[in-house]
């Protein structure tokens, strides 16, 4: 199966998202689904099953706080092929650096952790300038939430789209 450890975002915030997506210039792409749309924290890509009984016993023995995420700065990551347009997630580096700890010895820890959320994924954009430049115009309020879990998640990809499904979750104190 392939795993990957993230975090859910409350339903307020999914729709505050939904309308800045509905705001977003034209491309040939496809916008994330709300049901979709978390912060990987780390992903562990394909994984035995007795590996992930030994992941899971290494994610329950971690101790940390409920925390307060921001969303912010809109931005665009491009190559020749794809685009992701994305938001930006502050204040989840510490959870991530606890999870890459717990895992030592199984994973490889992140070089550059970057907290994202991908909200759209971009084929053909007749005129990239112009879009990026459309992208930063869209208004953005100030998008709190608490985290108070997080979650092992496994990625089912099928003709319809990628499917996740939740495998264990994991409460902050």
């Amino acid at each position: 199966m392939r795993a990957f450890i993230a975090i859910k975002l409350p339903p307020k915030i999914l729709m505050e998202i939904k309308d800045i997506q509905e705001n977003l210039p034209f491309f040939s792409g496809k916008k994330t689904e709300l049901k979709n749309l978390h912060l990987t924290l780390k992903f562990l890509g394909e994984i035995s099953s007795e590996n992930i009984e030994e992941v899971k016993l290494n994610l329950r023995k971690i101790k940390f706080s409920k925390f307060e995420a921001e969303i912010k700065d809109l931005g665009f990551f491009d190559n020749p092929e794809r685009g992701i347009v994305w938001f930006g997630i502050t204040n989840c580096e510490n959870i991530q650096k606890q999870i890459d700890n717990s895992l030592e010895g199984l994973y490889k820890k992140e070089n550059r952790f970057m907290g994202h959320l991908t909200i759209a994924r971009t084929r053909k954009i007749p005129d990239k300038k112009k879009f990026t430049e459309d992208l930063k115009k869209i208004k953005i309020s100030k998008m709190f939430f608490i985290v108070e879990k997080f979650y092992l998640m496994e990625s089912n990809l099928t003709s319809e789209g990628p499917r996740y499904d939740e495998i264990e979750k994991y409460n902050l104190d």
